[in-house]
């Protein structure tokens, strides 16, 4: 076995999504973006890859070269927020990981060749998040896109000066799960100002 790095995965599994989401797009008609390193629950986590394209699917790497001690907490966090996951994980790490990580998860196996070269093979196909929770969606957004989303709607009364929580509850409780969802996901697509250390990779045609 040649042993997979982090940054040898992610890079390959950048390129791949790039190519699945140009084809999904011919398919849908939904613009395409993916985020590297996305925080969740204002940072206490950061997932690596997330795939937007009509809906946020979640990629959390681990490779040979890494541990699973944070695996546990992190796949309970991204299980509130996503609408799909996946585990892409090195050889070394597979039957443990799958013992870990819920049964609706997708999962790939990243394999190293002596070229260099990673090749990933689907070992479980992702199915849908039944187990969201519509507060921690909310939390992806920034305050200021939380509060344009309530203002779109007339709801942003009371709550403009307000801490973002609060706002967040309000949000919650003004607009349904699908809406929220949605909406999400266009702030996610549309949002500029990312940090310049965490460039995205982009896909609109």
């Amino acid at each position: 076995m040649i042993k997979t790095y982090d940054e040898n995965v992610r890079r390959a599994l950048s390129d791949f999504l790039v190519d699945e989401l140009r084809q999904s797009q011919k398919i849908t008609g939904h613009p395409s973006r993916i985020i590297s390193e996305l925080g969740i629950g204002h940072g206490a986590f950061r997932i690596d890859i997330v795939a937007v394209n009509g809906l946020m699917h979640g990629y959390e790497i681990k490779s040979d070269a890494d541990t699973l001690a944070r695996l546990p907490e992190q796949a309970e966090a991204y299980s509130r927020v996503f609408d799909k996951l996946t585990l892409v994980v090195g050889e070394r790490h597979i039957i443990k990981a799958l013992s870990i990580i819920p049964d609706w998860w997708g999962v790939k196996l990243a394999k190293s060749h002596a070229d260099g070269t990673i090749l990933f093979s689907d070992i479980r196909t992702a199915l849908n998040n039944e187990s969201q929770d519509v507060f921690s969606v909310a939390q992806l957004l920034w305050r200021q896109e939380a509060l344009d989303i309530l203002e779109s709607r007339n709801f942003a009364y009371g709550v403009k000066s307000k801490r973002r929580e609060l706002i967040y509850k309000r949000l919650v409780s003004a607009i349904g799960i699908a809406d929220l969802q949605k909406s999400v996901r266009d702030k996610l697509f549309t949002r500029q100002d990312w940090r310049s250390d965490q460039p995205l990779l982009q896909h609109g045609d």
